[in-house]
């Protein structure tokens, strides 16, 4: 059995984030990529290997891995060497959790429930807050930067570099200094722009056999 990792990806969706974390990791990997605009993700193949019919989804050792914080855990995790993951005795290895998990169990909901105009849950019944509260927090991490743990780059600033991207770009978060300094800062990385181009091609030739 192979020790590579194999990453299940369709361009500009939550996939693009671990495959920029891959890029950033620098390791050998395998990409299996998906037309979603002609429904791949829905098809048997794909079911098969995620009944969810949803991307990121990694293979590894026979095991599946899938929702986004799970992914990047795992590979900043399974690749330490190059220093994306605090090490377990780091001082910075509980605000890195934290921040890896507050963003899919906190923040995207409460962003969510702001763009469907929902009125946030009452503080003694909602698990994740409201948008405020959530969004205070984040730009507390960012203002105290550059990086969300200080001076060291991290796995979470892939998963909330490209994230924040994405929700400014389509106005679900304001466009704060510190949003759009760490927005910048983040996604003008090299493995960010490589993925940006890469995306950009598949997303051009995922349409051209769709319209074939």
């Amino acid at each position: 059995m192979s020790d590579l990792v194999t990453l299940y990806h369709s361009p500009n969706t939550r996939s693009s984030g671990a495959l920029t974390l891959l890029e950033e990791l620098g390791v050998p990997f395998t990409l299996h990529t998906l037309n979603m605009k002609a429904g791949e993700q829905r098809q048997p193949a794909f079911l098969a290997v995620n009944p969810m019919g949803k991307v990121p989804a990694l293979l590894h050792r026979g095991e599946l891995i899938t929702e986004q914080p799970a992914v990047f855990l795992y590979l900043a995790d399974l690749y330490p060497q190059a220093g994306l993951a605090p090490a377990i005795d780091s001082a910075l290895r509980g605000p890195y959790l934290r921040l890896m998990v507050f963003y899919g169990s906190c923040f995207e909901p409460a962003v969510i429930d702001r763009a469907m105009k929902r009125e946030p849950g009452s503080p003694a019944m909602s698990p994740y807050g409201d948008f405020d509260s959530t969004l205070a927090i984040v730009t507390a991490r960012l203002r105290a930067g550059p990086y969300l743990l200080g001076d060291q780059f991290s796995a979470a600033d892939v998963l909330w570099g490209l994230a924040l991207s994405w929700m400014t770009s389509f106005k679900l978060v304001p466009e704060s200094p510190e949003v759009t300094d760490y927005v910048a800062r983040v996604t003008s990385r090299p493995a960010f722009v490589r993925v940006r181009e890469r995306d950009a091609a598949l997303a051009a030739e995922h349409a051209r056999a769709v319209a074939a």
